[in-house]
């Protein structure tokens, strides 16, 4: 019996990397799975495997920034397979650049089309249905690099995003039944090629596959707003942002007193020391 028995899936960006296997063990633990990407022969080599497997998926080709094709491939989870009970926001790409040669406005929007209103238009489609059942669960991936990564500000801000999104959709569907978290991976992707500071040890993406079932499953109920991390084999939550403490209080504040609070009492946190990878 698998983990995932009887249940319906849509993964995006499920083509090559993470995405091809996150559906190939959600599709070996029981799951059907639609495999979303653009392309159309990364997105059939996936369904081919997970067939060959013994498993059951379909392909839907186009872009999740687009909001009707969004709305349609969740559409088509329920119409292939009579349901639609967890969806896994994986599609993203990502550049790196120095600030100062980061002004190719057309790289940026696109980025931020597909990372982040991606999964916005997904998860909205998808939260109207599992809102209507009563029962659901979506998976977004965010990054380390959601705390800051050096050449790669647009990828960071638009993980940050994803994590954002996270914690709100969280707290407004969980009185309907619907659970949400994200996962934050650490692997040896196309993404992780392109960058020239990239971990070449990084482990293969079906090390991370296991996270996202988990959480896709019934194993993790009771588990929602929360972001899991996974990396080189160190599994550790992620602690969600919060004010610091001490909390000064004026009527009003001085220059002169805001300087004196920052050096004294004010408590700041130290830019983080690790480098998060992609």
């Amino acid at each position: 019996m698998g983990f995932l028995d009887g249940r319906a899936v849509v993964i995006t960006g499920a083509g090559r990397g993470l995405g091809r296997a996150f559906a190939r063990h959600a599709a070996a633990s029981g799951a059907a799975v639609v495999v979303n990407d653009v392309d159309a022969g990364p997105a059939g080599e996936t369904v081919a495997a997970i067939v060959a497997d013994g498993g059951t998926a379909v392909a839907s080709v186009g872009s999740v920034a687009d909001p009707d094709y969004a709305r349609a491939l969740i559409s088509l989870c329920g119409k292939e397979f009579g349901a639609l009970d967890g969806l896994v926001n994986n599609a993203a790409v990502g550049y790196h650049a120095a600030p100062w040669e980061d002004d190719d406005a057309e790289r940026t929007r696109a980025l931020v089309e597909t990372n982040v209103l991606g999964p916005f238009h997904c998860g909205t489609a998808a939260a109207k249905v599992m809102c209507a059942r009563g029962r659901g669960v979506i998976v977004n991936v965010t990054s380390g690099s959601m705390i800051g990564q050096r050449r790669a500000a647009a990828y960071s801000a638009s993980k940050g995003a994803v994590a954002s999104m996270t914690y709100s959709w969280a707290g407004d569907l969980a009185e309907h039944g619907v659970r949400v978290n994200a996962v934050s991976p650490i692997a040896w992707t196309r993404l992780m090629a392109a960058d020239p500071n990239g971990n070449r040890d990084a482990p293969p993406p079906e090390r991370v596959a296991p996270l996202v079932t988990y959480l896709l499953s019934d194993l993790s109920a009771g588990v929602t707003g929360q972001v899991l991390r996974l990396a080189d084999g160190h599994l550790h939550a992620v602690r969600q942002p919060a004010i610091i403490r001490p909390v000064l209080h004026r009527e009003t504040w001085t220059v002169e007193e805001i300087a004196a609070a920052v050096d004294g009492e004010l408590l700041l946190e130290s830019p983080p020391r690790e480098r998060w990878t992609l």
